[in-house]
This record gives structure tokens, C-alpha cells and sequence, in this order.
């Protein structure tokens, strides 16, 4: 939502309400924006934290090894003499 900064001097309260409620307000002067009220991202508490960070390495072991690696890529690529295949 777009409203000018003279407008929301008088509807500041309404505006952070909105903004509490997840909707993002920019504030524009002669039609420029100029500021933005958006709501402010949870913060997640550390126990959290370490739950995220445990689903997320759950997830990886979750990856299949067929035994291809990195550091091997290139034997497909390129013969013994190096040369492209």
C-alpha cells in the first residue's frame, strides 16, 4: 500500500497495526517513495535455531551416495592423458 507521508501522519497508529498484521507500507513524498513500515521477522529463540539447523542436516543425510564425488568428476570427463573424451 502506497500513502502519502502527509496522510499518514494522521493515521501513524492504523498504519502499524496493518504493518503488525504483515501488510507492507510505503510511504511516498510528491509520489516518490521514501520509507517503508513493514513488519518485523520473528526471532527465533536458540532452541529454535538448533531445531531448524537439525531438520536441515536430516535432510542432506536424506541425499543418496550413488559413490560419484566431486573430486572424481573429472575422470569422466577427460582419458588418462587428460585430454577431453
Amino acid at each position: 500500500m502506497d500513502i502519502a507521508l502527509s496522510d499518514a501522519k494522521a493515521q501513524l497508529t492504523d498504519l502499524v497495526r496493518r504493518a503488525e498484521a504483515g501488510e507492507e507500507i510505503v510511504l511516498t513524498r510528491h509520489g516518490t517513495p521514501v520509507a517503508r513500515i513493514a513488519p518485523i521477522k520473528p526471532v527465533l529463540t536458540p532452541a529454535e535455531k538448533m531445531a531448524r539447523i537439525t531438520a536441515i542436516r536430516a535432510a542432506t543425510k536424506a541425499i543418496p551416495d550413488d559413490g560419484v564425488s566431486a573430486a572424481r568428476s573429472q575422470d569422466f570427463l577427460y582419458d588418462e592423458l587428460g585430454l577431453p573424451k
